[in-house]
């Protein structure tokens, strides 16, 4: 009577089991950290003026992007989302914002020497270089939190992180399918992009330092160096300058990040990380 009372008390509810799947876990964990994106930024259009639809809506929709997230690892997941913990938030976020403009001079300065990057001058300093920040955020934070989060991070419990690095990558680089000028290159470089950021995943267990190269990486391509971002169409920067010359080089209309240098420097970056990610988290036979 009583190995029958406790099987029935341990015994999983039919929800249960379906929630304990990889794939539900997944279309679920971005569903809700997702929706609030659409639904923000439509209400956003249809009830407020454009003037008036300056940095807040964004800004409210990184917030609801962050709860919807928070409520998936703990619910969901059933878990404390320690990776979105905010002691060390701000230095962590620091960090990755210099890395990712440091890996963007990088990549420009290699194209300044190749002759395909002309630099043309400085322009005055505006506030309104600032304003792009918001949508950056938001693009950081749902991007990171769908394919390192949730991608990577349900993906490497259940077939380890060597399959969770191939499959969150490769499902990053085919999200930018409909921007425009994808090239076989793009898709190249953002697969080693995901790479760099999923082993920096590893290596530190923290979603901010992710996000803050994320962000630093699309600004400086888009408000420093004033090029194309992932196909969506150059602005006027800080530095005037413009990619010019063969297709493979300057990563033609689909910009920097489908240049055979980027390929080049963020691989060989991306591969560092992971040595060095796998180097000091000793793993499973799955890793």
């Amino acid at each position: 009577m009583m190995d029958s009372t406790l099987s029935m008390a341990t015994k999983k509810s039919p929800l249960a089991r379906l929630m304990a799947y990889p794939l539900v876990q997944i279309v679920l964990g971005m569903v809700l950290t997702f929706a609030a994106v659409p639904l923000v930024m439509g209400l956003a259009s249809q009830l407020v003026d454009k003037p008036y639809r300056i940095l807040w809506p964004q800004l409210l929709a990184a917030l609801l992007v962050w709860c919807g997230y928070r409520f998936y690892v703990r619910h969901i997941e059933k878990r404390q989302p320690t990776e979105l913990a905010m002691p060390g938030m701000a230095g962590e976020l620091g960090r990755g914002l210099l890395f990712g403009a440091g890996l963007v001079a990088l990549t420009f300065g290699v194209l300044a020497a190749l002759g395909v990057y002309q630099f043309s001058g400085v322009n005055a300093l505006s506030v309104l270089l600032l304003l792009p920040l918001a949508e950056l955020v938001l693009v950081g934070m749902a991007e990171e939190m769908m394919f390192r989060g949730i991608l990577f991070g349900v993906t490497a419990r259940a077939l380890g992180n060597k399959a969770a690095i191939v499959i969150s990558s490769l499902v990053f680089a085919l999200a930018h399918l409909p921007n425009a000028g994808f090239s076989l290159l793009a898709i190249i470089a953002l697969v080693a992009y995901g790479v760099l950021q999923a082993a920096l995943y590893m290596k530190t267990r923290r979603l901010w330092v992710c996000i803050g190269t994320h962000i630093g990486w699309n600004y400086c391509v888009g408000q420093v160096f004033s090029s194309t971002v992932s196909g969506h169409a150059a602005t006027d920067g800080l530095l005037r300058g413009e990619l010019a010359g063969n297709a493979v080089l300057t990563g033609g209309a689909f910009g920097v990040e489908g240049s055979l240098v980027t390929v080049l420097l963020i691989g060989a970056v991306a591969a560092y990380l992971l040595r060095l990610a796998f180097a000091s988290a000793p793993g499973t036979s799955r890793d």
